[in-house]
């Protein structure tokens, strides 16, 4: 599995990203746009550190200007790419079938991908919803989405539960 994150601004969650991504073995992180990345020095350094615990060091990353550059690249190695993504057209998560390997891009906390981005990306994947707010927060949400896939892999399946 390839992370995209597209245009994620706190430094706390592009941390928390690195650790659940450590956690679940990602092949590799890759930060877009305004992304706060760990080579940047000070106290965005030493923010991402706080959450991800010296995961920063141990998954490899990369930076990417252009969300759309990134996935085309993944998408022409083939991998198969999917927002996850509350938009209308979206699949629920227990009823998506990945295919392997999978790009999954995240996006910014209050407006999610970008619309170029999302009209560009075939596959959505919501996660279900029961209370009355409609998303989750975005390395919260990751957490949920990496362990899914996690699980299904390590159980041999890619179907759904």
């Amino acid at each position: 599995m390839v992370v995209v994150l597209d245009n994620v601004r706190s430094l706390y969650n592009t941390g928390s990203f690195f650790r659940t991504a450590d956690a679940c073995g990602v092949e590799k992180l890759v930060l877009c746009g305004i992304t706060p990345r760990p080579d940047q020095g000070g106290r965005q350094q030493r923010s991402i550190a706080k959450t991800a615990l010296g995961a920063e060091l141990s998954v490899p990353w990369e930076y990417e200007a252009d969300t759309t550059a990134a996935v085309a690249r993944y998408a022409a190695a083939g991998y198969a790419v999917a927002a996850i993504e509350t938009s209308s057209h979206a699949v629920g998560l227990y009823q998506w079938t990945p295919t392997w390997p999978v790009c999954l891009i995240f996006g910014h906390e209050k407006d999610g991908v970008a619309g170029d981005v999302a009209t560009a990306v075939e596959t959505h994947v919501r996660i279900p919803m029961f209370g009355m707010k409609g998303s989750l927060n975005v390395a919260t949400a990751a957490g949920v989405v990496l362990y899914e896939l996690l699980r299904r892999r390590l159980h041999g399946s890619t179907s759904p539960a």
